[in-house]
């Protein structure tokens, strides 16, 4: 997906407007859940999300969905991560 296309998509679906998220090489963020929900697509690096679900890698031009105040964990890759994340709040 082009950050165009993810742009689109954001505001078609009532998201605001994207920050840009960017991440050190080889770090991690513990289990943690979000207020809202996040729709994120990956510029540089990847970033390996962790649910229930299990673990899923995204890299460049993937997106990722999160659910409000859905338990995660994020695993940042050797370049680290950057990426543009939209949020909904309920």
């Amino acid at each position: 997906m082009t950050e165009h296309e993810f742009r689109k998509l954001l505001a078609e679906q009532g998201f605001d407007e994207p920050l840009l998220i960017e991440r050190a090489a080889s770090a991690q963020l513990d289990n943690h859940v979000h207020p809202f929900e996040a729709l994120a697509l990956i510029l540089s690096g990847d970033i390996t999300i962790s649910t229930e679900q299990g673990d899923t890698t995204y890299h460049p031009g993937e997106t990722f969905h999160l659910q409000p105040n859905e338990l995660h964990r994020e695993a940042f890759g050797p370049q680290g991560v950057s990426y543009l994340a939209g949020r909904k709040y309920e």
